[in-house]
């Protein structure tokens, strides 16, 4: 259930690393953090990457990961769980299973986390299929970008209109709710359409960003979504507040790396003043 008393809201983040600190684990601690939660973590994989790309992903044991879920649950708790890169239908196997007996009630976001910003494959081939029958069906929200909608429900995504069909597809597959983003669409304009359950339907939109500084805004909205409704927000003002944390964090970005740079996670984060 949501944080109800003064302690922080907690998210415990199945996902893997990005040793470049811009995407995965790290952006996704660095979001809970900075919007005022405790984020606690199950890495599923570690990447040894930079912002001109993944060179090489070494996958933690399924058993592993979930010892690492098992024991945050019992003692820390969580109020919502977020999912990213979960790399092997085995994976997925463990995982569900921790789940399904530690977090029954919690709410869970699922970022289908396929393919790197530089290209590279996180989610093995057969894996598809278990994210569909099995991490779909458990999610408060499911968060896909349009070539991630398009694997998971198919068709052709190229205006807001598609997109809203496409988050309908996802409920049919028994998501709660989708969003499903259109930052890979063209036009001046990126629009998000989330559809829930109830017949909630809301077209979001914003001004396209013109910059390369967008490593890890999958991961970001996805942990900003989860710490709104661990602290019990609506979905929708979960959403919305999510959405405009990235768009200031791009806005911001310090301007790392000669490749696909980070956002600046803590923008909103006032200097610590220290007097000695």
């Amino acid at each position: 259930m949501p944080s109800t008393d003064a302690r922080l809201a907690r998210v415990l983040i199945i996902a893997g690393s990005d040793s470049g600190g811009g995407a995965g684990i790290q952006a996704d601690i660095k979001t809970v953090t900075a919007l005022g939660g405790y984020a606690a973590s199950a890495i599923t994989a570690l990447t040894a990457q930079n912002t001109l790309g993944v060179q090489a992903v070494y996958n933690v044991a399924p058993e592993f990961i979930a010892q690492q879920i098992n024991v945050v649950l019992d003692d820390i708790g969580a109020d919502c769980l977020k999912t990213g890169m979960l790399h092997s239908a085995a994976a997925i196997h463990a995982i569900v299973a921790a789940i399904d007996e530690k977090a029954t009630g919690i709410p869970i976001v699922v970022d289908p986390v396929m393919v790197a910003k530089g290209g590279a494959a996180l989610l093995d081939s057969d894996a598809l299929g278990a994210v569909i029958d099995l991490m779909i069906p458990r999610a408060r929200i499911v968060t896909p970008n349009a070539p991630e909608a398009v694997a998971l429900v198919g068709g052709n995504l190229t205006t807001k209109d598609d997109l809203i069909a496409a988050a309908e597809r996802l409920l049919e597959l028994g998501a709660q709710a989708a969003l499903v983003k259109g930052g890979h669409l063209t036009g001046d304009i990126v629009y998000d359409a989330l559809a829930d359950r109830k017949g909630e339907r809301e077209v979001f939109s914003s001004p396209r960003l013109a910059t390369t500084e967008t490593h890890g805004t999958g991961c970001t909205l996805a942990s900003a979504i989860a710490i709104g409704l661990a602290e019990g927000l609506s979905l929708r003002d979960a959403v919305a507040r999510a959405r405009a944390y990235v768009h200031q964090a791009i806005k911001q970005a310090p301007g790392i790396g000669s490749g696909y740079g980070p956002l600046n996670h803590v923008f909103a984060v006032p200097p610590f003043a220290w007097d000695d």
